[in-house]
């Protein structure tokens, strides 16, 4: 029993610290670090390296960062733009390091989970934050940024302390990320072409002439058609 609650609590941390990277990478860093260094957690031996103070001490300035840069609209997108070649990589790292030491072929395996995890989460909230944009007021960016920061706070609460609940909970999160992903890059692409076309960068598709209207009158002259002579 010991073992089977040992392998969820593995595999809860493995697509855990994927997931929360994919989201705010310095936020889970910043949690996973205190949590270990004033020992609410125990962190496996690969990831006590965040227990460090400066590495506690650089995840907060970057948090901070972060805080103020992702609820600037526009400012958010490209934030986003750039951590991608970021959180993903980040989030097979601390996946990585959740399974401790073991073969080659279980860290490969991992590092493949933490990453999707990581990918899946980051994308979903890059696009919906781009589709936010689109909206003048900036009070909707606040409301995602803060919500985000407290849906990574609570995911990392219950990936803890109810490691089979947060599996349940990360196998909803595929399944809609399986179903709304797809739809929030069709309407992120038709935003990106509409703006292309305001640019003039994109040509606009040609107008097709409406059934409704009817055909152009010809106006006879008065002149007499000529005749065809029969054979």
């Amino acid at each position: 029993m010991d073992n089977y609650h040992e392998l969820i609590s593995v595999i809860a941390l493995t697509m855990g610290v994927g997931w929360a990277s994919g989201i705010n990478l310095y936020a889970a860093v910043l949690v996973l670090g205190l949590a270990g260094a004033t020992g609410n957690v125990q962190l496996p031996a690969e990831l006590t390296v965040l227990q460090d103070p400066l590495v506690i001490v650089a995840a907060g300035v970057m948090y901070a960062v972060e805080f103020f840069a992702d609820k600037v609209p526009g400012v958010d997108t490209g934030w986003d733009a750039l951590h991608t070649f970021i959180r993903i990589p980040a989030g097979a790292m601390l996946a990585v390091g959740a399974v401790g030491d073991v073969t080659p072929a279980l860290e490969i395996a991992a590092g493949l989970l933490g990453g999707t995890m990581a990918g899946a989460s980051h994308l979903t909230k890059a696009s919906t934050r781009a589709l936010i944009n689109t909206s003048p007021e900036p009070f909707t960016n606040w409301v995602a940024s803060i919500s985000e920061d407290l849906l990574v706070l609570g995911g990392l609460w219950a990936m803890f302390n109810h490691p089979l609940l947060f599996l349940c909970l990360m196998i909803l999160f595929i399944a809609l990320v399986i179903w709304l992903l797809p739809k929030l890059l069709r309407l992120l692409m038709r935003l990106l072409r509409k703006i292309g076309q305001w640019l003039g960068i994109v040509e606009k598709p040609p107008e097709e002439p409406s059934e409704a209207t009817p055909p152009a009158l010809e106006v006879s002259d008065g002149s007499p058609e000529p005749v065809s002579k029969q054979p």
